[in-house]
This record gives structure tokens, sequence and C-alpha cells, in this order.
């Protein structure tokens, strides 16, 4: 799976990674994130922010991405 097309593509500086949740949120991390039953999380050790909302996601395990 590919970058999402992100409104504006204007990410935060700091975020590093990006991941879909199966329910199709889009979120930036600031450092790799853990996976969890069904989306991934903040590892204790960096920022997290809500990047958009998206169609449910069966392969959101694919999705995660390091992009900087």
């Amino acid at each position: 799976m590919s970058q999402p097309e992100l409104p504006g593509q204007n990410l935060p500086e700091w975020v590093s990674w990006i991941a879909q949740d199966a329910s199709g949120s889009w979120w930036g991390f600031e450092a790799e994130p853990n996976q969890g039953h069904n989306f991934w999380y903040e590892n204790e050790v960096g920022r997290c922010v809500k990047l958009m909302d998206a169609a449910d996601n069966l392969k959101w395990k694919d999705s995660l991405k390091k992009i900087r």
C-alpha cells in the first residue's frame, strides 16, 4: 500500500511513520508504533496525531510506512 493522499500533504515535521487502522483512520507517529489487535499505537517514546479517516482496511497491517 502506498502513502495515502493526505489533506495538503502537510504533515508535522516530527511525523516519521504513517499507518492506517482497520477502521480506516490514518495516523502519524514520531517513533515506530506498536501493533495492537486492529490498530497501531504510540510506543511511549513519541507523539502521534490522527491524520484523516478513510474506508475500512482489511490489510491495515501492511499500511505501516516509514516516511522520514
